[in-house]
């Protein structure tokens, strides 16, 4: 694999900083919908069971948000320390390709499929 240029590390700068700010704005607007359904509420248990199953599906989107968001800010304070684009685990050079799909990614594809795998 080649290193990045550095106009490709300035477009995954910017592709990371959007990615940020678009978190960011989804974390605030999921907020509500993520509360504690009140059980004090006038409304039939089936709907109690609907908001409840609700709230526990946005808190799930939100937690996969929140982790994203913090891949996301290490990756670019690796860009700020030289060492973004590197795989975390065998230390060779991050596909482009890989990096403009997932530009949060710390690790490369063989990587990352074998710790999926668990090896």
């Amino acid at each position: 694999m080649e290193e990045l240029s550095r106009a490709q590390t300035e477009e995954l700068r910017r592709d990371l900083e959007e990615l940020s700010a678009g978190l960011g704005a989804q974390l605030e607007s999921t907020r509500e919908g993520a509360r504690p359904v009140s059980l004090d509420q006038p409304i039939g248990r089936l709907s109690r069971m609907a908001a409840i199953q609700q709230q526990e599906m946005a808190q799930a989107g939100r937690r996969g948000m929140e982790v994203r968001l913090r891949q996301v800010k290490a990756a670019l304070a690796s860009l700020g320390e030289g060492e973004y684009g590197i795989c975390r685990s065998c230390e060779e050079p991050i596909g482009y390709s890989r990096l403009k799909a997932r530009p949060e990614t710390p690790y490369c594809l063989h990587c990352q499929a074998s710790r999926e795998r668990g090896e």
